[in-house]
């Protein structure tokens, strides 16, 4: 009899600002790149617009060490990237925006059943887009926009490890 992997929210943070999300995203690449070229995990990142999915990924992926513009794959649908590993082999990383999807089966339609099912890091915004088609994460991040005094916006971020990988993404 196998037993399920059971984990409520792990963490509920407060980003009051771009630093905050910055350092998180820090900590977050330790964990990835202690899972070497082997890791196969799935980050969901959810929230409305401007709640700093984007934004996280791209600190994400600086501090696994990607160089140049980072674009967002509003309209290419999927940015691939090279990073290196704890290993000698790189780490594959696809960053997926589904934003654009009118239909869920473009999801299957696009090829990307391989891809998730393979090892590598796979971050994706707008997860309902893709509906049923795509597996469930590993971990499940919820961005969300709180007005704070005056101009200043904060984001309040729950982490929800699925699986075993997930929590040990989010391991401290």
């Amino acid at each position: 009899m196998a037993i399920e992997f059971h984990c409520p929210i792990v963490k509920t943070l407060a980003w009051p600002d771009e630093e905050h999300t910055r350092h998180f995203a820090q900590a977050l690449a330790l964990r990835v790149q202690a899972g070497g070229p082997g890791l196969c995990a799935s980050i969901t990142l959810e929230g409305d617009l401007g709640a700093g999915k984007t934004t996280l990924v791209r600190h994400l992926l600086q501090a696994l060490g990607v160089a140049g513009r980072i674009k967002s794959p509003t309209y290419a649908v999927v940015e691939p990237y090279s990073v290196a590993g704890a290993g000698a082999e790189p780490l594959a990383v696809w960053h997926f925006d589904f934003y654009r999807f009118n239909d869920p089966d473009e999801w299957e339609e696009a090829g990307f059943r391989d891809i998730f099912a393979g090892p590598g890091l796979k971050l994706v915004e707008w997860p309902d887009k893709a509906g049923r088609h795509l597996p469930a994460p590993d971990l499940r991040l919820c961005l969300e926009t709180i007005q704070g005094e005056g101009d200043a916006q904060e984001r309040r971020v729950s982490l929800h490890a699925l699986t075993p990988t997930g929590a040990a993404l989010t391991a401290a």
